[in-house]
């Protein structure tokens, strides 16, 4: 009989031979240790962001963006804070102004009285948004300097957010959308603000983020970092002006650690002069100043 009918039997008769002392190497193998401490809630942090539990990252690194003095962990907790601060700043500003938009269109009572609680419900969560930037900011500015290079230490979300956010396009026309549509919204608005910000913090756009950060953390200068800051605080503030939440201590407290940060860029600079981050430099105090005549 051809012995080839034979090799899977004899393959079967080693590899139960061979198994028991498998099972003992496995057994004999030293654990692996899991991190403590800092560095534990540091990697629920990243794990929570990359799973796109943007909430959940938020709280498992309050305490080391809060610690006092900072630890191995405190900037870098900082800068994927700022990210996600500054994603749903723009996810929340983006949805209200799309029932801004639906509350000009619609004539229908109930659309109204619904797209004026999401209207306000959003621009709540967006406004709280802005003054945990406002937090992060400050403290990586702190004296108006920042470190010359900071990691963004996180992979990219394994859900990608879409590019627009199908179910306002509806909203924005004066159209109905159910409440789970409502929910699905808020949900696609801070993913496409969370890619964003990722692109914009590494200079570039969200393809450049995704690149980048496969090796799972991005080197990002200073300089880069504080003018980053500044636009995104500028941003936020404007969820406290005139036309949204008309609370003029709380967008001044905003446009100062805005202030700040261009100082920060300012101070970079001298030690490392670029023309166009100068330039940048210029160009968002300018338009600060202009916000605070305005607010």
């Amino acid at each position: 009989m051809n012995s080839a009918y034979f090799a899977p039997r004899r393959f079967s008769r080693l590899l139960a031979a061979f198994l028991p002392f498998l099972f003992l190497m496995v057994a004999c193998a030293p654990p692996v240790k899991r991190p403590t401490g800092a560095a534990a809630e540091y990697e629920d942090t990243k794990d929570m962001f990359k799973r796109g539990r943007f909430d959940r990252a938020l709280e498992f690194s309050d305490d080391l963006a809060a610690a006092t003095p900072a630890n191995a962990y405190t900037e870098r907790a900082c800068v994927l804070r700022a990210v996600v601060y500054t994603g749903y700043i723009k996810a929340h500003k983006e949805l209200v102004d799309a029932y801004d938009k639906a509350l000009e269109k619609t004539k229908n009572p109930r659309f109204q009285a619904e797209y004026g609680r999401q209207r306000h419900d959003n621009l709540q969560f967006g406004a709280r948004a802005a003054l945990g930037l406002g937090e992060v900011a400050n403290k990586l500015t702190e004296g108006s300097k920042i470190s010359k290079e900071l990691i963004l230490e996180a992979s990219y979300p394994s859900v990608e957010g879409p590019v627009e956010v199908a179910q306002l396009e509806r909203v924005k026309a004066g159209g109905w959308i159910e409440p789970e549509d409502q929910d699905a919204a808020v949900v696609d608005a801070q993913r496409k603000g969370i890619d964003d910000a990722l692109g914009e913090a590494v200079g570039g756009d969200r393809a450049k983020a995704r690149e980048v950060l496969a090796a799972g953390s991005f080197k990002i200068n200073g300089v880069g970092f504080a003018l980053f800051l500044g636009k995104q605080l500028l941003e936020g503030a404007s969820l406290y002006d005139k036309k949204h939440g008309r609370d003029s201590q709380k967008f001044r407290l905003l446009c100062n650690v805005a202030t700040q940060a261009a100082q920060a860029a300012v101070a970079g600079l001298k030690e490392t002069p670029n023309p166009d981050k100068e330039k940048q430099v210029r160009n968002l105090q300018d338009k600060i100043k202009t916000a605070l005549k305005k607010g």
